[in-house]
């Protein structure tokens, strides 16, 4: 099973997110960009798990 790989902060919505770009999602796939991540101490605010690297995709 693939991760869903989005393309925009889910916080800011203005930071795009390329697949081959640094980001940080959590368990349900919601994703930040990192500055957002870092301002929210890396917990998700939609279900409070951990938010972590995304892996990349070339």
């Amino acid at each position: 099973m693939a991760l869903e790989m989005r393309d925009r902060c889910e916080r800011c919505e203005t930071a795009g997110l390329p697949f081959d770009a640094p980001a940080r999602i959590c368990s349900y796939e919601c994703t930040f960009c990192v500055p957002c991540s870092e301002a929210m101490r890396d917990i998700c605010p939609n279900c409070g798990g951990e938010l972590v690297p995304r892996p990349r995709r070339t």
